[in-house]
């Protein structure tokens, strides 16, 4: 399995790394906040992870990390 860690606190949600996900795993936490007021980025199934790390590419805030185990 994949790891995929998203540095909340720093999120700003833009949404970039949900759109650039192939597998739709990821998406804003609408039920959440974070430090900063934002709905931040959430791993929705972290087992179908590809480690393709187009999230990460696409972040521009640099908050995710993406690790092939």
């Amino acid at each position: 399995m994949n790891k995929v860690t998203i540095n909340i606190d720093w999120c700003k949600g833009c949404g970039l790394c949900a759109e650039a996900c192939p597998k739709k795993i990821i998406s804003l936490a609408s039920d959440k906040l974070n430090k900063k007021g934002y709905h931040p980025a959430c791993i929705t199934d972290e087992e179908k992870c590809i480690a393709c790390a187009m999230c990460a590419v696409m972040c521009p805030e640099t908050v995710i990390k993406v690790e092939k185990l």
